[in-house]
């Protein structure tokens, strides 16, 4: 493997955007059978190592399975599953047969899964024993559904995951790797709809060059490292780098087949020795609110962070009492991962606060005048674009959706726009500002929420806090916001006040929240971002 990040860029596209690409041969086949591509590890800290050789095992039954199902090349199947071991021979079952993953989150109630299945057309649905009944037949899910369910499990479900693989052999000619090239599809995901209805995005396999770039770069996960992305893989990032990107490249990963809590993941992080891990601001967050001592022994090499912008109270917490920079990562579902603090040896380089970082290898970006297509000069705020013509660049359109992906792409065609807002400085860092739908303009100023909400968390009581803009008859819009405070504590018109001073000191006199919210939690994405639409609605 070269060294040179433009020679590597061009190794990856030379493996994975080819005529001949087949997604169960780069993901699964032509890794060691004895290699460990996942650990799963379970609540209470027991676990399975799963090598590429079971999978390929496996996942070759559930192939042959599907296709007796009626299954075919490019058609969808959809998983409703958490972090197991069913779920990876699944996913790697569906691209062995040459047919498109739709994941749905776990959190999902009824409608949004329904919305998914349908705009996807989805011919098989896998879903665990304790996510099947929101697949009865009622008032969001018709009962005349196209799909066959697949329970994982157990259940009341006509087709058991388990008997399915277990009634095909592994050397069936029908559980044999379909090749789909790199323009192929891979898998159809659903944007995470912070501002309206979310729009299918269709992910090829060249898309794996990408997301093992990533890898490599921003995550720096080596072959001797204990890496962990606690990520769902019901959302981009923990699909394309739980497991898509690990698989990609060959490295052994955590899955936890657990739900999410402090204490459990410090002990995970203790009994496994992680030496890598990767979550959303939400976990660090909560880390750092919860009362359990952090085991001595935790010894973290890298630690990264993407889904929203970090604040930068976790990363002063991280450097304290993980002895280790927290770094922030940008990305879309649209494309993964592109602008980022990486960490790999060659590309590391200051942590600036507030700054996501500078565009990975195999990408081009620039921020955009606000009034036209032309790059903004740096501290100016305006519209985060990438480049096109950038090699990794795989995103060419949404779903049956030509008007939508218009809007996303300048006259010209030469950037998209990510439909974020931030500026550069003069060493080619960038800035988060918001949504544009979410900056906020008050009396001519353009205020970014992200600038206040790191300012709002600096306090002892706050866990998380969003801020909006309010219309505002004198002003326009006038900023307001929604607190989440540590367990324990009570919101009072003092506290309120308190808030509203701290940001008249850290950030600026006209940009203090006019009113402040205290709420139990923060409407969010699968995906960890705060929807902030819906708070305004409130």
């Amino acid at each position: 493997m070269t060294t040179d990040p433009a020679a590597r860029v061009r190794e990856l596209l030379d493996q994975y955007d080819t005529p001949t690409a087949s997604a169960a041969e780069l993901l699964c086949d032509r890794h060691p059978a004895d290699d460990v591509a996942f650990t799963v590890v379970e609540s209470d800290l027991s676990s399975t190592d799963l090598t590429y050789g079971y999978l390929r095992e496996q996942s070759s039954r559930f192939a042959a399975a599907l296709a007796d199902l009626g299954v075919e090349p490019g058609d969808h199947v959809a998983t409703l599953m958490g972090k197991s071991a069913e779920l990876v021979v699944a996913l790697l079952g569906i691209w062995r047969r040459g047919a498109v993953h739709v994941p749905l989150f776990t959190a999902f109630a009824p409608p949004a899964i329904a919305f998914r299945l349908g705009a996807s057309g989805a011919k098989v649905v896998v879903s665990d024993a304790n996510q099947v009944e929101k697949l009865a037949p009622g008032e969001d899910i018709p009962a005349d559904a196209s799909w066959q369910v697949v329970v994982v499990g157990g259940g009341s479900g006509a087709l058991d995951f388990a008997t399915l693989v277990d009634s095909h052999d592994a050397t069936d000619a029908k559980g044999a790797a379909v090749t789909v090239g790199g323009a192929g599809p891979l898998v159809q995901l659903f944007t995470s709809g912070t501002t309206g209805t979310p729009k299918g995005v269709p992910v090829p396999l060249r898309a794996l060059a990408s997301f093992h770039a990533y890898q490599e770069f921003g995550l720096d996960v080596r072959k001797d490292d204990v890496f962990w992305n606690a990520a769902d893989p019901g959302w981009a990032y923990g699909l394309y780098y739980a497991l898509l990107g690990p698989l990609a490249a060959g490295t052994r990963s955590i899955l936890l087949h657990a739900g999410f809590s402090a204490p459990l993941t410090w002990q995970v992080m203790e009994r496994f020795g992680v030496t890598n891990f990767a979550a959303a601001p939400t976990v660090y967050r909560s880390l750092r609110a919860d009362p359990t001592p952090i085991p001595e022994t935790v010894s973290l090499r890298r630690a990264s962070s993407a889904g929203e912008p970090l604040t930068p109270d976790v990363i002063s917490w991280a450097e304290a009492n993980l002895n280790v920079f927290v770094r922030d990562h940008y990305g879309q579902t649209e494309h993964g991962m592109f602008i980022a603090n990486a960490w790999a040896d060659g590309l590391q380089d200051e942590v600036r606060e507030g700054s996501m970082g500078k565009p990975l290898p195999g990408w081009a970006c620039a921020v955009l005048a606000d009034d036209s297509d032309a790059v903004a000069p740096p501290r100016t705020p305006g519209r985060v674009a990438i480049d096109t013509h950038s090699p990794l660049m795989w995103f060419t359109g949404y779903v049956d959706a030509p008007e939508k992906t218009a809007q996303r792409f300048t006259a010209d065609g030469r950037w998209y726009l990510t439909g974020d807002a931030g500026q550069t400085d003069e060493d080619g860092f960038y800035f988060f500002s918001a949504r544009d739908d979410d900056v906020i303009i008050m009396a001519g100023y353009r205020i970014g929420p992200f600038d206040v909400e790191s300012v709002l968390v600096m306090h002892d009581h706050v866990v998380e806090a969003a801020v909006v803009g309010m219309p505002d008859e004198l002003r326009g819009e006038v900023l307001e916001a929604f607190v989440v405070l540590r367990d324990g504590v009570d919101g009072s018109g003092e506290l309120e006040v308190e808030l509203q001073t701290l940001v008249k000191k850290k950030f600026a006199a006209h940009a203090y929240p006019r009113a402040v919210h205290f709420v139990p939690s923060l409407p969010k994405t699968p995906s960890g971002k705060v929807q902030r639409y819906l708070l305004r609605q409130k």
